[in-house]
């Protein structure tokens, strides 16, 4: 039961500490500039009202949202920092922009002319970010933009360029040929810019970037996913250190006969007596239908197959060989440990066919989040309050 007299039937804990201490080694990591701390989607569902202030505290200046209102939420929390979105300026949010002191990242040329107007009609130089396509093909200048910037370069009089960016598209994978194209893709774009943009700041690596190596130092490192714990560099040890724990609580055992079925559609048929644990999380929190009968949960350290179908609400476990586990007790979803089991968000992912991203992301709003490590301990939210 939680402080506030709600059953606590599932919990996600936050290290916040974690957080700071991932950035710290990823600052350590990046040679070339700063570490910025991309916050989008709620800081990966983790809470940006949270983690930002964390964020800042450890020394990170410069912040990313990917959209204007998750920007204006938190823009308050970061006097003093950089704060910019990623997925541009839509027509007719300049205003807000500037009235929040957040920098749009412009991608198009209609965005430059727009926020070069706006300058001229304040009479000051407005900062922004320019963002160039190298690869990706989703947002960002192509070469035609680049062509005209550079035939005419008083398109950018009024923009103060703090960064030129670009966005690796599988930096996950070290050998995969498109890093090193893009790196000179990017090296060309910058060379062709009018002066003095030629020489202006700029950004390059994302979370797995940074393990790139000293090619792909910049100004201004942009990681995400790896400040919530996520592996950078798949296939190997994760250098990062754990940040989230999911809980949930068994509401309930039942036994089965061999060749019963368990959950919808009998998908699973029990292939001796068997003993399932069922738990208050299912698809609406976030714990994917797609694992259905992959994947498993620890109790006390031990796995225990997740058997059936995760249904909306419900999803059950093999507890056959654990006859300890009683009602009440808590299975661990996610949990990073030393030994001799763990599950990872990127374990769970690899369950569901997606990645840890989506994992983070999808968590949803019915769980008990509590904060901790972040100075002031310990902090929670019951289910269906404001995570913001």
């Amino acid at each position: 039961m939680g402080s506030d007299g709600i059953p606590e039937l599932a919990r996600l804990e936050i290290d916040l500490a974690a957080i700071a201490a991932n950035w710290r080694l990823l600052a350590a990591r990046h040679p070339g500039g700063p570490v910025a701390g991309v916050v989008k989607a709620d800081a990966y569902g983790l809470g940006a009202a949270r983690v930002a202030p964390v964020l800042l505290r450890a020394g990170c200046r410069h912040f990313f949202t990917a959209h204007l209102a998750e920007a204006i939420a938190i823009a308050p929390l970061l006097r003093g920092a950089m704060l910019a979105v990623l997925n541009g300026m839509p027509p007719g949010s300049e205003a807000a922009f500037l009235a929040h002191g957040i920098l749009p990242v412009l991608g198009t040329l209609d965005e430059v002319d727009r926020w070069a107007a706006l300058a001229r009609r304040r009479e000051r130089a407005l900062p922004a970010l320019l963002h160039f396509d190298t690869g990706m093909h989703r947002l960002g200048l192509d070469a035609a933009a680049l062509h005209a910037l550079a035939a005419d370069p008083h398109r950018l009089d009024g923009i103060a360029v703090r960064f030129v960016m670009t966005h690796l598209v599988a930096s996950e994978v070290p050998d995969d040929p498109m890093n090193a194209l893009q790196r000179q893709r990017f090296a060309a774009t910058c060379a062709a810019l009018p002066p003095p943009l030629a020489a202006a700041p700029r950004s390059f690596a994302n979370s797995s970037g940074i393990f790139l190596g000293p090619d792909f130092a910049s100004d201004l490192a942009r990681p995400g996913a790896a400040l919530y714990g996520l592996n950078p560099v798949p296939g190997r040890p994760n250098p990062l250190h754990p940040v989230v724990r999911l809980r949930a609580r068994v509401l309930a055992l039942r036994e089965v006969p061999a060749g019963e079925g368990v959950g919808y559609n009998g998908t699973w048929q029990a292939p001796r007596p068997s003993r399932i644990a069922t738990i208050g999380v299912g698809y609406a929190d976030g714990w994917l239908r797609s694992q259905s009968g992959r994947g498993h949960a620890l109790f006390d350290g031990a796995p225990l197959p997740l058997v059936g179908r995760v249904s909306m609400d419900l999803s059950t476990f093999d507890a056959t060989d654990h006859p300890q586990l009683l009602p009440g007790a808590w299975l661990d979803l996610i949990a990073v440990a030393a030994a001799p089991h763990s599950r990872s968000p990127d374990d769970v992912a690899m369950a569901a066919g997606t990645n840890g991203y989506e994992i983070l992301t999808a968590l949803g709003g019915r769980y008990r989040r509590v904060w901790h490590g972040g100075g002031d301990d310990l902090q929670a939210c019951h289910p269906g309050a404001d995570r913001a």
